[in-house]
């Protein structure tokens, strides 16, 4: 199995959106931009609605890729970019606990989320990393 160094670790708990890519049951793809953040050595998105594309599409077939775009770029200018690709695995329940931990990165600190009394208990995907790809300090990340 494949993991994040400490670049790529930094570049996912930075606040840069990522973009999950599932697979529809036509075999398209299907693209979504979700906050992620890490547990331990998974990555970890947060849904409160459980009738979401993405999850009907990671429930049939756990295999996702995601990319970030870094702000850093290399000597001649390409902006840095991490793809990770991994399997998903969903669990219910803590969504609302997620979002509120994400969006201290997402929109910034004391941010409250969901801003909603009572939130649904919602979904937490957790990918476990299998490859790890872009351009970037990441790049040779198998650790």
């Amino acid at each position: 199995m494949a993991g994040l160094n400490d670049a790529a670790r930094r570049l996912v708990e930075s606040g840069v959106l990522a973009h999950m890519v599932t697979k529809n049951d036509d075999g398209s793809a299907q693209v979504s931009v979700v906050w992620v953040g890490l547990d331990g050595d998974e990555l970890v998105a947060a849904h409160l609605d459980g009738r979401q594309r993405k999850l009907a599409n990671m429930r049939r077939d756990p295999r996702v890729a995601l990319s970030f775009e870094a702000q850093t770029s290399n000597e001649i200018g390409m902006r840095h970019y991490l793809v990770v690709h991994g399997r998903a695995r969903i669990t219910a329940g803590g969504a609302p606990e997620l979002l509120g931990r994400l969006a201290q990165s997402y929109v910034g600190p004391g941010t409250v989320l969901p801003p909603m009394p009572d939130p649904p208990p919602g979904f937490v995907t957790h990918i476990s990393v299998t490859r790890v790809g872009g351009q970037g300090p990441w790049s040779t990340a198998t650790t």
